[in-house]
């Protein structure tokens, strides 16, 4: 059976990592971007040339119609999706609870949160024996601050992956007699461009010394726990929080 892969936010960083890996590993992958085309290019191009096939497509998963398209889109264009990693999220400058304004919180939530839900509804529609889907597996990119609170930078991001925890754990009780695996890792800090969003590119570099292992991680030692989740090795693994990070 042809394994077909989504992975959402695919342009760059942890995204881009998982669906180069996943290519390597004989998956068919669409990458989403939001308007990068030009680095969802770069990472396609890179794919192809290895012997690999990818496509991209743009795509706002926090827009229900975009998130439908986008599916309908891998549909022609590589087939009935398999795998599904949840990987597009964003985060906003650093700042306190008490400055934080209504449409910060919904873009953040409507990204993060409902993203994941939109896309997740669409994969599960596809994958699940009860609608004549083969089974499947759906990685979610969590992240440790959703069990530390990130306290005056961005709580609300922190809040934002609690409700993807949740939400992981929720779906794969769910979906499990239906042939679906549903598991999340939770990054901890790692060498990605998502850190100049919040104000400050070195952040890694600052906070490294409260990781017990004493470095921030890669976006590849993440993309490479993605991959084990979405694989049979991991055929007994559902609802699984698996943190990345270093010890934090």
């Amino acid at each position: 059976m042809k394994k077909v892969l989504i992975v959402t936010g695919g342009s760059r960083g942890i995204g881009a990592a998982t669906a180069r890996l996943a290519a390597e590993s004989g998956y068919a992958v669409c990458i989403s971007y939001l308007r990068d085309s030009a680095a969802a290019s770069t990472v396609v191009d890179g794919i192809r040339r290895a012997g690999g096939e990818a496509v991209a497509f743009a795509a706002d998963v926090s827009v229900e119609a975009e998130v439908v398209g986008l599916f309908e889109q891998v549909d022609a264009a590589l087939g009935p999706v398999t795998a599904l990693v949840n990987n597009a999220g964003i985060l906003e400058r650093h700042m306190r609870v008490e400055q934080m304004d209504a449409g910060r919180l919904t873009r953040v939530f409507a990204t993060n949160v409902i993203g994941s839900f939109l896309c997740a509804r669409e994969a599960v529609r596809r994958m699940s024996a009860s609608h004549g889907g083969a089974g499947g597996a759906i990685v979610n990119l969590s992240s440790v601050a959703s069990r530390l609170g990130s306290p005056d930078e961005y709580v609300d991001y922190a809040a934002s992956k609690g409700a993807i925890d949740s939400f992981t754990l929720g779906l794969a009780k769910e979906v499990a007699t239906d042939g679906i695996r549903v598991n999340a890792v939770r990054p901890g800090v790692i060498y990605t461009d998502i850190h100049a969003s919040g104000g400050e590119p070195g952040r890694v570099d600052r906070v490294k010394a409260a990781v017990p292992m004493q470095r921030g991680g890669t976006a590849e030692e993440v993309a490479r726990a993605v991959l084990w989740l979405l694989s049979d090795d991991a055929a007994y693994t559902t609802g699984a929080l698996l943190d990345v990070a270093g010890g934090r």
